[in-house]
């Protein structure tokens, strides 16, 4: 029965302890923010012994508590008792109408708990109390702990049969942690791009108050020191992940300017790991007094191996510098490091241009060609958009014209070819529509002429080239070598064939991109086609077949290159190769000691059989007829189904006890970075010059400056996420 103060007594029920006002669950749901530990207790005989205490408590922050206890008297009727907690922080009165209301015991606030015979229940008072809504609990910083239980250490008669224990941790319970949130802080700085300055601007330190009054805002120099914290944790992580790395890495090389005299060289490493899984990681933003000498290159390359101890296992390194400077950079670069490294086929393969810069020199050279017909497309589509009423007008006018396009007229991005492609595809299907509308609108004097329309239909036949190779390479996701070669030698075979169209316009651009390209086809090929022929599906096939379209007679010699670099690249694999990690070298003893083992099974003679001149016979044809190298099998072997969703790195994995040593040199080609950019739009834009470091960058201290750029890379990739507190709001204890 509930005394004067609104506090019920209670008892049990079977396995429960009934609340006769709330049978609907509410005072069973979780509360997000809160702490809820309940034990529920059976009594034997359903009675409490007399004289048992049932104490509950509140277990508030800064050592604040408070304990009610009642004395339990053996009920002489099974009756229903209320159970929610929250009584011990409301009262129930009596309210107009027949109704009663809760009634926090700390703020006096009320709340809506019965109308007749309408309850309310207890959810809305729990969060009142649990999430922090009572001014008076939120004003002191309480953390509050809701138990409800009853021991057996002492000499009652009740006896423990079950004990269930449900813990709700949240957000509003969590303990603060100043450090964590500095963590934080960093991270989301680094993330973002945020100035370190964000910690001063007073919104942001009044936005972090409302949240949290005990977070102590910090200083620049401070949250430097957090960055860098983050950045030498992830750094640790990333040591520990190379450590077991089974293969060679490649490097990607960046150059960036400032608006000072200084530069940055930004070095990533291409690999693949022991899962046969493909990662680019940063290793290194390294300040340089000249970031386009080759010599600052070689120093930075060489001091970004050693900081990260790969000195011995660099395969290749990708630059995307023009055509011009591309022999010097080589030349120079294979001298400065080969001495430091062994390279393998004797540097033949060592730097490599990137593919997506190539694509976009080559299409700036289209655009530069035609550069006045689209000035006058540009301006066309601007006098269309300038109001409704011309856009209606040139709608009404295609729709006379009945032009079939669904296209959509709109201006390009002068720093992206692909939206100037597309600009310019969209006007080519308005042609009529542009040359009617100068006849009907004397405003209108921009339409391109005859010849133009011409130059802009060549252009476009072989922009969709370049476009549709870069949209293959996206397509991709994380590209491997091997898918390279085929796109580059359809552009090699196209614009050459282009170059001798009888249409003098569409020769005249075909001839200015073979140009370009087939310098990068030099330079390269032999890269892509040693990439492809490690693609089971083709092997050397794909070669000999490309190179017929190409050299036409002259194939043969070009196919033999090929051939003798795979075979030598082989070999070198062979006589040296990687030392292996620790998680490797058991692998490697086990593996030899089975193959020795089944290598001397082989060889004894058997006995009781009577076939002993059979095994000498083995044994003298194994001599004199040594066995094919896994090279030779391997390409001997028929080609693998083509299957659009067939995945080399899975094949070369499944693969590997069966070409051990060819396995290794599958890894190292396959991670090859032929192109430094591969997704989003920056693929059509990645030739448009140096990259620049925004003034502010260039303010902060080198190492800072490192820090940000390397951990923004890392940290989607960290293996140690963070949990957000409360993510896991229900924990079994």
């Amino acid at each position: 029965m509930a005394d004067e103060t609104g506090n019920d007594s209670q008892m049990f029920e079977g396995n429960e302890i009934v609340d006769p006002g709330n049978e609907a669950a509410h005072g069973d749901e979780a509360v997000q923010g809160g702490e809820l530990v309940e034990v529920d207790e059976l009594a034997q005989g359903d009675e409490l012994a007399q004289g048992e205490d049932l104490t509950q408590g509140d277990e508030l922050l800064q050592g604040n508590e408070m304990a009610i206890t009642e004395v339990a008297t053996p009920p002489t009727t099974r009756r229903r008792r209320k159970k929610s907690l929250v009584w011990e922080h409301f009262t129930i009165e009596d309210a107009a109408g027949g109704a009663t209301r809760a009634c926090c015991k700390l703020c006096k606030q009320t709340f809506a708990y019965s109308s007749g015979s309408k309850i309310a229940g207890t959810s809305h008072l729990k969060r009142h109390i649990t999430l922090g809504s009572c001014p008076k609990i939120k004003g002191q910083g309480h953390k509050l702990a809701i138990t409800i239980g009853t021991d057996n250490d002492g000499d009652g008669t009740v006896e423990r049969r079950s004990k269930r224990r449900y813990r709700y941790t949240g957000y509003a319970n969590a303990a603060f942690d100043q450090d964590r949130s500095y963590s934080y802080l960093a991270k989301m700085i680094i993330l973002h791009d945020y100035p370190l300055h964000i910690v001063q601007q007073p919104a942001f330190t009044a936005f972090i108050d409302s949240l949290q009054p005990r977070f102590r805002v910090v200083d620049v120099d401070a949250m430097e020191v957090e960055v860098y914290a983050v950045y030498q944790k992830e750094k640790e992580n990333l040591l520990q992940a190379f450590s077991a790395m089974p293969g060679r890495i490649s490097l990607t090389i960046g150059l960036w300017t400032t608006s000072q005299t200084l530069g940055y060289v930004s070095v990533s490493g291409q690999f693949i790991d022991s899962e046969w899984k493909l990662h680019r990681r940063m290793l290194s933003f390294m300040m340089v007094s000249s970031p386009h000498s080759d010599n600052a290159l070689s120093e930075a390359i060489s001091s970004s191996l050693t900081d990260w101890g790969m000195k011995e296992k660099l395969f290749t390194i990708t630059l995307d510098n023009d055509s011009l400077s591309h022999d010097i950079y080589s030349a120079n670069l294979r001298d400065q490091l080969s001495g430091k490294n062994n390279l393998m086929l004797k540097g033949q393969l060592f730097v490599v241009r990137c593919y997506a810069h190539i694509l976009d020199a080559a299409a700036q050279d289209v655009i530069a060609l035609i550069h006045g017909v689209i000035y006058s497309i540009r301006e066309s589509i601007k006098f269309i958009k300038a109001s409704p009423s011309r856009e209606e007008k040139f709608a009404e006018i295609a729709l006379q014209l009945e032009i079939p396009s669904t296209k959509t007229l709109c201006l390009d991005v002068t720093t992206q070819w692909n939206t100037t492609y597309l600009m310019l595809l969209a006007a080519l299907d308005y042609r009529q529509a542009f040359i009617t509308l100068e006849t009907v609108d004397d405003n209108y004097n921009e339409a391109p002429s005859a010849e133009d329309w011409k130059k802009i239909e060549a252009a476009c036949n072989y922009l969709r080239l370049l476009y549709d190779s870069a949209h293959s390479i996206m397509a991709a996701g994380n590209p491997t070598s091997n898918i390279f070669f085929h796109e580059a030698w359809k552009l090699q075979l196209e614009l050459g064939n282009g170059s001798a169209h009888e249409d003098p316009i569409f020769s005249s651009i075909a001839k200015d991109m073979y140009e370009r390209f087939d310098k990068y086809w030099k330079d390269c090929n032999l890269v892509l086609a040693v990439a492809v022929v490690m693609d089971p599906r083709f092997k050397m096939k794909l070669v000999e077949f490309s190179y017929s379209k190409i050299y036409g007679v002259e194939a043969a010699k070009y196919v033999k290159v090929v051939n003798d670099s795979v075979h030598d690249l082989f070999k070198d694999y062979v006589a040296q190769p990687l030392p292996l990690t620790p998680a490797y070298a058991e692998q490697g003893k086990t593996d030899n000691a089975t193959a020795n083992g089944n290598n001397t099974q082989a060889t004894q003679p058997s006995t009781g059989d009577g076939l002993q001149d059979f095994d000498i016979y083995l044994s003298e044809i194994a001599t004199t007829q040594p066995s094919k190298s896994e090279l030779e099998q391997y390409l001997d072997e028929s080609l693998t189904p083509r299957i659009q969703e067939f995945d080399i790195l899975n094949w070369w994995k499944l693969n590997m006890q069966k070409y051990p040593t060819l396995s290794k040199m599958a890894r190292d080609i396959l991670a090859i970075p032929v192109s430094m950019v591969t997704g989003g739009t920056s693929i059509f834009s990645a030739g448009t010059g140096c990259h620049v470091l925004d003034d502010y960058r260039s303010s902060l201290r080198p190492e800072i400056v490192e820090a940000l750029v390397c951990a923004k890379d890392w940290l989607p990739n960290s293996t140690a996420a963070p949990e957000a507190p409360g993510s896991g709001l229900l924990k079994m204890d």
